[in-house]
């Protein structure tokens, strides 16, 4: 997911464009994503998504319905809103989780998803649009919404999701976010809670070179995610890997 801000008490004390200290805000122009296309199936009251993780298949007549091996929700509802638009929300015991909305364009060929996560309690949602395009046509019978689509660009994503503060002292970097999400991780790889994760999901971070940080995100003993963090100037050069569906992400952030 997305990182978030904060202020730190001593971020001027790194000389301007050195050093990881210091608020910075994700560049969207940036972003590249490799991963796999999405894949939807929405038929005779059956809402799935194989390419999912895991994958999920649910009725789609707008109840909240039990998953099972999701870390961030224990119950999905989809609703049809009409012929080519749909409304998935989750919730995780009674807290609500958020909202995804996917709008299919007239033609057939766009995806636009608008999605609210408020899975950190007692923070602000992060919310944003992004696009996709289709790659595999719906089959017979089928919602627009079926097919499979490719990741085209982020339109928008809000501060929370954007920006993240990081102050360095000594062997330990203390990450926050106004997303809700902080950690205090040794430099040495030791495994840190990430506070507000309700997915109980820890970091470990090591430092790989000058101003190059790299992070292990693990949940239930399993990595689940490694990301690499260069400081060049004013710049902070970041490559994510979701190791659970081989996904990758690559941004530039600017210092703030």
């Amino acid at each position: 997911k997305q990182p978030a801000a904060g202020t730190t008490d001593n971020a001027s004390a790194a000389p301007a464009g050195e050093g990881i200290d210091g608020t910075w805000k994700a560049d969207l122009a940036t972003v590249q994503i490799d991963t796999k296309p999405d894949q939807f199936l929405l038929k005779d009251g059956k809402f799935s998504c194989p390419s999912c993780t895991p994958p999920l298949t649910v009725a789609a007549d707008g109840a909240f319905h039990a998953v099972a091996g999701r870390a961030y929700a224990d119950s999905i509802a989809v609703k049809v809103d009409d012929d080519h638009n749909v409304t998935e929300s989750s919730k995780k015991g009674s807290q609500d989780l958020g909202d995804t909305k996917y709008s299919v364009s007239a033609d057939g060929k766009t995806l636009t998803v608008t999605f609210t996560d408020s899975s950190v309690p007692n923070a602000k949602p992060v919310t944003g649009k992004f696009t996709e395009t289709r790659t595999a046509d719906a089959p017979a019978g089928a919602h627009a919404l079926s097919g499979s689509w490719k990741m085209d660009k982020y339109d928008n994503v809000s501060d929370e999701g954007l920006t993240v503060t990081y102050k360095l002292d000594g062997d330990t970097l203390h990450m926050t976010s106004p997303a809700g999400t902080s950690y205090d991780a040794k430099l040495d790889g030791t495994p840190a809670p990430i506070k507000g994760d309700i997915g109980g999901t820890t970091a470990s971070v090591k430092k790989t070179g000058d101003n190059v940080y790299e992070e292990t995100d693990s949940r239930d003993g399993k990595v689940v995610g490694v990301t690499d963090m260069t400081v060049d100037g004013g710049k902070l050069h970041v490559v994510s890997q979701d190791k659970r569906n081989g996904s990758t992400t690559k941004y530039d952030a600017n210092r703030s």
